[in-house]
């Protein structure tokens, strides 16, 4: 599930198409119709949807029709890469543990309601934090309170700015999204 660009999708993509992910991307949502990693999944051969408040304008209807997109094409492990909307109650029951999301901090710091994006890094150097990084966890129904299953560090240095800062742990998240990702896969990291 995406919202924006799709660089960590892409990231997911590219290892599964190398061998290094031994999975198989079956499909991609997105809220946004505009969203370049729709037109990178379709040039990849992989289903590509649109479902958002515009598609289905009752919250409820959109929750259930993205759980039957999954169903219908046999997802095992829902992988959030830059969903920028919460998932709702239908989805959440019908993959319980089996959506994970990245996070570009080390959390819990920097988590939560409007801590996405250069806004966590932002926050990051406004609270003079000298390490930050990225978290891979499960999604509950709050935002980034699951549980971590992988985290990275990544130095904050002298002179950073919150673009310089995010690109440096967006690096950082294309890697361990795969690594934690095979884990899953080898039974390093057990979902039930």
């Amino acid at each position: 599930m995406v919202s924006g660009r799709g660089s960590n999708m892409q990231a997911v993509i590219h290892a599964c198409k190398n061998g290094k992910l031994k999975a198989r991307p079956v499909v991609v949502i997105s809220n946004n119709a505009t969203a370049g990693a729709l037109d990178i999944a379709r040039k990849e051969s992989i289903p590509a949807f649109h479902l958002s408040q515009n598609t289905h304008p009752d919250a409820g209807s959109l929750d259930r029709a993205i759980s039957e997109i999954f169903q219908q094409h046999q997802v095992d492990l829902v992988i959030l890469a830059g969903y920028m909307k919460k998932i709702g109650p239908v989805l959440l029951n019908t993959y319980k543990k089996r959506i994970i999301n990245i996070h570009p901090s080390l959390l819990p710091k920097f988590g939560g309601r409007g801590m996405y994006g250069i806004n966590v890094h932002a926050a990051v150097l406004a609270a003079g934090e000298t390490v930050t990084g990225a978290t891979v966890h499960l999604v509950e129904g709050e935002y980034d309170s699951g549980a971590i299953l992988g985290q990275q560090q990544v130095a904050v240095l002298t002179g950073d700015t919150p673009e310089s800062l995010a690109a440096r742990v967006l690096a950082v998240e294309h890697a361990l999204y795969v690594d934690v990702l095979q884990n899953i896969i080898d039974g390093k990291i057990y979902l039930p």
